[in-house]
């Protein structure tokens, strides 16, 4: 195994090119320390728009940024496409596939995974979001079951080919089940010959007693009003017991019943990368129930004042006592306060606990209608649609990305047609 020490400057090592580590690294380009930011990926993804990649809204590389790219006038700044195995905190390194990696300060800033609460044979008939691969499956489930049931001659299995049932009543399941909706009653309506896709029958299946927990009890009602305008039948406190090829098993005031489904689409929970486990292990730190690493007020591990962890894979608390959601306000925000913290540290100046500005909270569902939280005035509706467009454009990381989706959204407005419409990854079931 080679072992990669750059010499002379202070060496900060990131793992994970998502929100936290990407603007952790932004934050520290041009300054006094040499910076190496590691990913699988050769690219950062705009994950909180992953869902109009899987309905055909948006293509993969308009909401991807290849890291050289964003770096690329930045000489302090090191891209290395690889993957870390494990860490060593007594000798300050981390072991990669390749390598042996040497670091001053380590921010893990790895993100999550799926969650299927000890079922991981579910995610083969229920799928989740979380990679531009995920999208692209979800993407041919979604539009192959329409196909399939313009040539179906049985009512009966052409309306479970349409149906169509998305667990999980969080942003990324409403988003999704109203995207959903959009495509069937509106986009699609006049593609088939055979089937009237304003049929299809869309399904959002919750666990608690209302969708969208961390919003408003009035923006989650306004939530559910505007599904239904879509198509989409919400179904709260049931519990999802089983998930097979032929939908799902459901368990709703002690009883239980099947959910017939051609498409089930999985939103109901995530957990830490197996790379905190490993770092929580070699350093004694305590995990949540998600595995979510217990880490200080200045976002360090308790006895290691050189290693950060952000992101997902941080469980830290807000001012009301709650952890903080594992959104990419909250990853952006520890990034650069890590960043600067490295920064002070080699001043020798005294580094403040991180507190996080929580500046609202948005969804969108469908088309003119989107809820917008920020605490001390709410929205809901096209006004509230007008702001997310906007605030979603803004974060896009490249101008080219900016420019594409404006102009792809504004395409999709006036026509009401969706253009990554493909069905690709056939084979895959």
């Amino acid at each position: 195994m080679t072992e990669s020490k750059r010499s002379g400057k202070y060496q900060v090592l990131i793992i994970g090119g998502g929100f936290g580590g990407m603007y952790a690294a932004k934050k520290l380009r041009n300054k006094e320390v040499n910076v190496t930011l590691i990913d699988r990926r050769n690219f950062h993804l705009f994950q909180p728009l992953l869902y109009q990649v899987a309905t055909g809204g948006l293509s993969p590389g308009d909401i991807a940024s290849p890291l050289r790219v964003i770096f690329n006038k930045n000489k302090n700044i090191t891209i290395v496409k690889d993957e870390v195995v494990d860490f060593e905190p007594s000798s300050n390194s981390v072991i990669t596939k390749r390598e042996r990696i040497h670091y001053d300060a380590l921010v893990l800033a790895a993100g999550s995974e799926h969650h299927y609460f000890g079922n991981n044979h579910w995610a083969e008939f229920a799928p989740g979001l979380k990679s531009i691969e995920d999208a692209i499956e979800i993407r041919r489930r979604i539009f192959e079951a329409f196909e399939l049931a313009e040539m179906e001659t049985d009512p009966k299995r052409q309306q479970e080919l349409m149906t169509f049932l998305v667990i999980g009543g969080g942003p990324t399941g409403v988003e999704l089940a109203g995207s959903i909706g959009e495509l069937a009653h509106r986009t699609l309506i006049r593609d088939f010959r055979t089937i009237h896709t304003s049929r299809a029958k869309i399904l959002l299946v919750e666990g608690g007693q209302g969708i969208m927990p961390s919003y408003p009890e009035k923006l989650s009602f306004r939530a559910v009003q505007s599904l239904n305008r879509l198509g989409v039948d919400v179904l709260t406190s049931c519990r999802v017991v089983d998930i097979d090829e032929h939908g799902v098993v459901i368990e709703e005031d002690n009883r239980t019943y099947n959910l017939s489904a051609h498409t089930v689409l999985w939103a109901a929970g995530v957990k830490s990368s197996e790379l905190g486990k490993k770092l929580a292990k070699k350093t004694g730190a305590e995990t949540d129930r998600s595995g979510r690493i217990m880490v200080g007020n200045d976002l360090t591990l308790p006895g290691h004042n050189n290693i950060y962890v952000i992101g997902d894979l941080a469980h830290v608390k807000a001012t009301d006592g709650r952890p903080l959601l594992g959104v990419a306000p909250v990853a952006m925000q520890q990034g650069r306060y890590v960043a600067k913290s490295i920064l002070r540290k080699l001043r020798n100046k005294k580094t403040r606990p991180f507190h996080y500005h929580n500046h609202g909270n948005l969804a969108v569902i469908g088309r003119n209608f989107a809820l917008a939280d920020f605490t001390w005035f709410r929205l809901s509706g096209f006004a509230a649609w007008l702001v997310w467009i906007f605030v979603h454009i803004a974060y896009l990381i490249e101008f080219d990305n900016k420019l594409l989706v404006l102009v792809q959204w504004a395409g999709d407005y006036f026509t009401r047609k969706k253009g990554a419409r493909l069905i690709t990854n056939e084979g895959r079931k």
